[in-house]
């Protein structure tokens, strides 16, 4: 005689996977037509499928506020647990997917400066001699506090300790100094002195949001280096933009719209291409500020690893004979 197994009180007490995955794209985006557009179907079955959820558990997950919509404390509570659940179910399916591929993949952590200005650079020469190698990148200015789930192979940041269970290898230390176009210089020939660069348009970056940085080097910071005061100001000087937007300031620059300063790390390739200029001389060496590549210990031996390690180190020991 077949024995049948008893009921799972784990399993039966699911709510239907589909329903819980409507609900989490609702979630993430607060905004039902994003959520549809997300998954590829209709509005109206996102609708249904979370008055299906709600009539599950008995609760509202979302409140309606004007023309948007909010999650409600059990929506929040729901939402934290089943996201982090996919999460990891998505991960795990990665995992599985790359040992039947020929493939090794990386995920990589930076900053989202250092993503546009230096790895997109230089990534195609990793990518030419690697051909079996896949890069994930994700970008974030919040290293400490990043979203469940989320167990990068390895960093690119200012901080040592990211996390436990990884270890660092110095890179390189912050070079900094103005730039801007040579299109901007020649209309403002000023800007060739620290004092005509005080009493110029700036682009500054702001500390706002950058709370996991090391550091904050902005205008007055490095005019500071100098004796010079960035708020010394006169009814003739022009404005100060402020950002925390690197990539922005930096495509304000060449917009010929002020004088921004450079990390020489990434402002580098523009300068030798012609496209920024540096108008002074003056630079300021933070050689206690390093810059970190931290990578999980369980992938210290990893091959795809050991290869994108060599080939960073490369890059960066031949490009540190070719500072400006």
């Amino acid at each position: 005689m077949v024995k049948h197994a008893d009921p799972d009180k784990v399993l039966v007490k699911m709510p239907s996977l589909r329903a819980v995955k409507s609900f989490v794209a609702a979630a993430k985006y607060l905004n039902f037509t994003r959520a549809a557009e997300s998954l590829c179907v209709s509005q109206a079955a996102i609708s249904r499928q979370i008055r299906e959820l709600e009539a599950y558990l008995g609760v509202s997950l979302f409140k309606r506020v004007g023309r948007a919509v909010e999650l409600t404390e059990a929506g929040t509570i729901f939402y934290d647990a089943a996201y982090l659940s996919f999460v990891n179910i998505a991960q795990a399916a990665e995992r599985i997917q790359d040992v039947g591929s020929s493939k090794k993949v990386l995920t990589i952590c930076c900053t989202p400066a250092f993503s546009s200005l230096w790895l997109t650079r230089r990534l195609p020469s990793f990518f030419a001699d690697n051909p079996d190698i896949d890069i994930n990148v994700v970008t974030t200015e919040n290293f400490l506090q990043m979203e469940p789930g989320v167990y990068p192979d390895l960093f690119i940041n200012k901080v040592a300790d990211t996390r436990e269970g990884y270890s660092s290898i110095a890179l390189f230390y912050d070079l900094i100094y103005p730039v801007c176009t040579p299109n901007f210089l020649e209309k403002n020939p000023e800007v060739a002195t620290l004092d005509g660069i005080c009493h110029s348009a700036l682009l500054n970056l702001s500390p706002y949001g950058r709370s996991q940085i090391a550091e904050h080097v902005d205008w007055g910071v490095w005019l500071s280096f100098f004796d010079k005061d960035v708020n010394d100001k006169s009814d003739s000087k022009p404005h100060i933009f402020n950002a925390n937007d690197y990539n922005m300031l930096i495509q304000m620059v060449l917009n010929d719209q002020g004088v921004s300063l450079g990390w020489n790390h990434l402002v580098y390739p523009l300068i030798e291409s012609g496209r920024l200029v540096k108008p002074v001389d003056e630079t300021v060496e933070l050689k206690e500020k390093l810059h970190y590549l931290s990578f999980l210990e369980s992938k210290a031996s990893n091959e795809a690893f050991i290869r994108f390690k060599e080939w960073i180190l490369s890059v960066i020991t031949l490009e540190k004979t070719s500072v400006v």
